[in-house]
This record gives structure tokens, sequence and C-alpha cells, in this order.
């Protein structure tokens, strides 16, 4: 599936349910930014090994998995709703950053 399809799958999901009403930029970015910290409070206490295993925890790695993708919903359906082409905006981010964050010289 690719980020289009998901987009168009959230859309018709909120549309179904007529969510569309609560799904302002405002609203979006509030519950992508509530979905962050949630995924934040899962490693907020673990050691830094701890946390590079949690996905060896079964129960650990189910809520990670899911508020990973509760970040992911709320972020396409933001993008979707403010017309932002995610992958095209990535692509240019990352290109000024190669600009601003050149590459450590190895040798």
């Amino acid at each position: 599936m690719s980020l289009t399809d998901l987009s168009t799958r959230l859309r018709d999901f909120a549309a179904a349910r007529d969510w569309h009403q609560f799904h302002t930029p405002k609203n979006l970015a509030m519950a992508l930014s509530g979905e962050a910290g949630e995924l934040v409070s899962l490693f907020q206490w673990l050691t830094p090994e701890q946390a590079a295993a949690a996905m060896d925890d079964p129960g650990l790695a189910a809520n990670v998995s899911d508020e990973i993708a509760d970040v992911l919903i709320y972020l396409v359906r933001l993008a979707d709703v403010l017309d932002v082409d995610l992958i095209k905006a990535a692509n240019a981010k990352i290109d000024r950053n190669e600009t601003r964050f050149p590459p450590v010289s190895r040798g």
C-alpha cells in the first residue's frame, strides 16, 4: 500500500463516520502531538539498551507498533487535509538538510 492509498483509506474511514468536521488542521496536529507523546512515554524510563531492545518484548513491541501507527495515521490525515505531498515534502527537507549538514569526512 502506498501513502496515497493509505491517505484515501483514512479519508474514506473518516467520511463514513462523519468525522471530517473534526479533522481540522488544528485538531489533527494536536492529536498527532498527543500520539507522539504516548510513543515517547513507552521509552521514557528505559535505558538506551532497553530502548534498543524494545521490539524483543512482545507486549512492549505491540504498544510501540500501535503508537507508531497512530502517529503515522494522524500525520497522513493532516497532510491530506492540508494537501501536502509527504514524499515530496520529505525529499525537499532532506535536500535542505544535505546542504545544512554536510557529510563527515572519514579518513
